[in-house]
């Protein structure tokens, strides 16, 4: 997965990138498909804004992180982008025009039937 970082008015260092690259590694094993993650470092009113987006499945999928640091920022964004990609998966894998058989009608039926209402 191709991760493309860049800063606003932040220095991205050679730890930052590596920072980056565990939190979002893990979500390479997840989804397989997805190829790569544009991540944005900005710093503006004292306060770290991580914003990353994707495309996945044809949707473009984003999350933001915010606080006061930098590194639960990155993984407050890692966690919300996380819970948007399983989201979109569950779209996907779900086969919403296929019905659910109801056998409520016939077992209360049958309970019916059994019970002696004399």
């Amino acid at each position: 997965m191709k991760i493309n970082l860049s800063g606003h008015h932040v220095d991205v260092t050679d730890t930052v990138k590596q920072h980056v690259e565990e939190k979002f590694t893990k979500l390479a094993s997840h989804f397989p498909t997805l190829i790569s993650l544009n991540v944005i470092i900005a710093k503006e009113h004292g306060e770290f804004d991580v914003e990353v987006s994707t495309n996945y499945e044809g949707s473009r999928i984003a999350a933001n992180g915010k606080d006061a640091v930098m590194y639960p920022a990155i993984a407050s964004a890692a966690k919300k982008l996380d819970a948007a990609l399983k989201h979109r998966k569950g779209h996907l894998k779900a086969d919403k025009h296929a019905k659910p058989e109801v056998t409520a009608p016939e077992i209360a039926y049958e309970k019916v039937q059994e019970m002696d209402l004399r």
